[in-house]
């Protein structure tokens, strides 16, 4: 992993956010990963993300696996707090994180295979326990560190850089998501900020686990013609569900709707969604709908994007397991160690 360090170049005229930083103030070291990767797309857009939410850096802790996806940390926001852990576990240390400091934003990045194939045990229990993170995968079909394998999201029929095809079934992380509990899952393609900063701005301000994933091509071993999570195929086949917007709190909603094309959704920290134009019978609502249209597009031989499920009324991990709401290192030793006669009387209750 790179620990080069970028230029800093501020201009006099440089944009500035409420915390009076800038777009580089949000940056990290400068990236290894191939020329034109996906990846690094998704490293802009994340960059662009936390520099509109006006996330103060101190308040954000970035989490990864092992693979190409789990370098992307180093990439942004070199100022916050950052831990790559071994491959498939981040979530468990995403929880650890967030039950010491629930205050902290947490955005954990992973791979197709460190989510779907090491890490996929993990990965269900951080959406069955609703961790209030922001979950992304970037998606490109193939274990690039190691050459190119097939990974467990390669569709049949997909054939790799040496012509051979993929006959296994891949796993599709939004139909797991929302089918085991998810309260937030979006897709998007790394190649498309327009609709992948909406969606990481409300997958931020989300309360719940939420889960983006976002196809994100490998230009060295999944990029060519045969494949379907190259550049071209996914610029073909992508069609999105409906328009989404992120509205920050406090800001007038000032945009034209056709009388009943549109959906506000109300996010527990804060600001709104904005779900414009939803295709006939389709809501990001219903779990059955989202599963459905998923389904449908993918016999299509199209990769449906969007906010695609959303339910903002269930419990967050916190809430759940009745954590205490403040940081561990500002509680009291006396709160955090009763004694030993107050520890006789928990275990008790256990027996």
């Amino acid at each position: 992993m790179s620990y080069i360090k970028k230029p800093k170049i501020i201009r006099d005229n440089e944009s500035r956010n409420k915390l009076g930083m800038t777009v580089t103030d949000y940056e990290g070291v400068m990236s290894t990963l191939c020329a034109g990767c996906g990846h690094d797309s998704i490293t802009g857009a994340i960059i662009q993300t936390v520099f509109d939410l006006n996330i103060e850096p101190h308040r954000l802790i970035k989490l990864s696996g092992i693979g190409c996806s789990s370098k992307t940390p180093a990439y942004f926001a070199s100022q916050s707090h950052g831990f790559n852990s071994v491959h498939g576990r981040m979530p468990s240390v995403a929880t650890g994180a967030h039950s010491a400091n629930s205050e902290l934003f947490c955005i954990g990045v992973s791979g197709d295979g460190d989510t779907l194939s090491i890490g996929m045990g993990q990965f269900t229990h951080a959406i069955r326990r609703n961790l209030n993170m922001l979950y992304v995968i970037e998606n490109n079909g193939v274990y690039g560190l190691t050459k190119g394998q097939f990974s467990a999201s390669a569709d049949v029929g997909s054939t790799a850089k040496k012509g051979a095809a993929n006959l296994q079934i891949p796993i599709d992380p939004c139909q797991v998501a929302i089918s085991i509990g998810a309260t937030f899952v979006a897709r998007s393609f790394s190649g498309d900020k327009e609709q992948l900063v909406p969606l990481l701005k409300a997958g931020m301000m989300h309360r719940g686990f939420a889960m983006l994933d976002v196809i994100s091509p490998c230009v060295t071993f999944n990029d060519h013609e045969g494949s379907t999570k190259s550049y071209l195929s996914t610029r073909e086949t992508k069609r999105e569900a409906l328009y989404t917007d992120y509205v920050e709190p406090f800001t007038v909603i000032e945009v034209d709707y056709d009388q009943g094309s549109s959906i506000e959704v109300d996010l527990h920290e804060g600001g709104k969604v904005i779900l414009r134009k939803a295709e006939k019978e389709f809501s990001p609502l219903n779990k059955s709908d989202s599963i459905r249209m998923i389904r449908e597009s993918a016999d299509a031989g199209e990769m449906l994007t969007g906010l695609l499920y959303i339910d903002e009324n269930q419990p967050d991990f916190t809430e759940v397991e009745n954590t205490v709401r403040k940081p561990l290192n500002e509680v009291p030793f006396d709160d955090l160690c009763p004694g030993s006669k107050s520890l006789a009387a928990l275990q008790k209750n256990y027996k």
